[in-house]
């Protein structure tokens, strides 16, 4: 392991990557802890302690929501406009011939993203300080309208920041620019968890202690499993003459990922999952009756840990789906390999080629997709089984972290395998 650090050390552009994204890292951080002036940060901090859900948005905001920080939402808005494109590609005929042209049109989706950004952190913004105002804890002190302008303008341009980072640090092909800041916003929580679990140390709840880094421990061992396990399709190539040379005539394998999704279904759910109790928390104090007791139901159902994990789970496993649809192709796959004289044994080229691929994707899919769903509600179930709070919180980003981490070693394996290095 030291020789292979010491070979990545010694290119230079693949150090100059590096520590680039290091920098861009720090500087979010930074970010992180610059609050915004007017909000009492020590009563903010006690809203976020006691609310799961919020609890929840602030681990993947990177602790800049308890903070109230220029950089409180994180990259929230960019995801949800991301999903709302990726679902639009689906029905709108026009987006989805955009999507079909390559970089090009790929490149254009991508500007829309993030133009539409701009109005959801404006309105996250918004709601926020809103939220915050009828708290009724003191968090937030009257606002102007000037005021209002200027922290809402702030926070957009964090947002708008963070965006911008995300998508320098993907360009170095380290890994995925908005993976890797959530990545830190996660792994940025743990001393202050640990901390938190110090103090509040009970030695008769040892033994639950013990439990939980055990179910870790596998956990961790079952993501690198899963996120590692594929199938292999055996792949065959005709001979063919060209001139005075035989080509093909080779047996290969096209390798079917069980986690070909990766992390984002997660971050997807979340974005989701956290939606309607925030909207909900806006309208609790409506002088309108049936509005303010329609928000408290909202509320309530997803106070409810059974609820509230039933949906988290659903929307993993749907969004594992909707993802791996969105960048698995099956057909143009069985293009490609009709194109280059390829065919499966046993599978006529062409439609049935396409269409053995999408029934052996779905059935791998339905494992990890299971499986991404039973680790995002993990930490529910601990959390109603002890009173470990301030670990299991923490738990929820377990299969980021070690995801993340497994596709940052598989960007630098490619890298140095590039320049006749041997991976790690």
């Amino acid at each position: 392991m030291l020789e292979k650090l010491s070979q990545i050390w010694k290119i230079k552009d693949l150090r100059n990557k590096i520590l680039f994204i290091m920098a861009m890292l720090f500087i979010f951080r930074v970010a992180a802890h610059i609050p915004i002036p007017g909000v009492n940060i020590e009563n903010l901090r006690n809203l976020f302690s006691s609310n799961q859900l919020l609890g929840l948005l602030n681990i993947f905001s990177g602790g800049g929501m308890e903070n109230f920080s220029v950089v409180m939402l994180g990259i929230a808005p960019y995801i949800t406009a991301s999903i709302i494109f990726q679902l639009l590609t689906m029905v709108i005929p026009k987006l989805e011939e955009m999507q079909k042209e390559g970089e090009a049109g790929r490149a254009k989706i991508s500007q829309y993203t993030r133009y539409l950004t701009v109005p959801l952190a404006i309105l996250s913004s918004y709601g926020m300080i809103t939220f915050l105002r009828q708290s009724g804890q003191g968090i937030v002190d009257e606002m102007g309208a000037f005021q209002l302008v200027v922290t809402i303008a702030t926070i957009t341009g964090g947002t708008i920041f963070l965006m911008w980072i995300g998508e320098l640090i993907t360009e170095k092909k380290i890994g995925n620019g908005i993976s890797i800041l959530i990545f830190a916003g996660i792994v940025a929580r743990v001393p202050t968890t640990i901390k938190q679990s110090i103090q509040t140390f009970d030695a008769s709840q040892l033994g639950l202690y013990i439990a939980f880094l055990v179910i870790g421990i596998v956990t961790v061992a079952t993501v690198v499993i899963i996120t590692e396990g594929k199938r292999n399709i055996p792949v065959s190539y005709a001979k063919r003459i060209r001139g005075m040379k035989m080509y093909g005539g080779v047996d290969t394998h096209l390798p079917l990922r069980v986690n070909q999704a990766g992390v984002i279904p997660i971050i997807f759910a979340v974005s989701i999952v956290l939606f309607p109790p925030m909207i909900a928390q806006f309208f609790i104090n409506s002088p309108t009756v049936w509005m303010s007791g329609a928000a408290a139901w909202v509320v309530d159902m997803f106070a409810n840990q059974l609820f509230y994990g039933a949906m988290y789970f659903t929307l993993v496993v749907a969004f594992t789906y909707f993802y791996t649809a969105i960048i698995f192709h099956p057909t143009q796959i069985a293009e490609n390999l009709q194109k280059q004289g390829g065919f499966i044994p046993g599978i006529r080229p062409g439609t049935p080629t396409s269409d053995f691929l999408s029934y052996v994707s779905n059935r791998i899919i339905l494992g990890g997709a299971l499986f991404l769903g039973s680790v995002a509600i993990l930490p529910n179930i601990i959390q109603g089984a002890s009173n470990l709070t301030n670990i299991v919180i923490g738990g929820t980003g377990l299969l980021i972290v070690v995801s993340v981490v497994i596709e940052i070693v598989k960007q630098i394996e490619s890298q140095l395998v590039m320049r006749n290095y041997e991976g790690f």
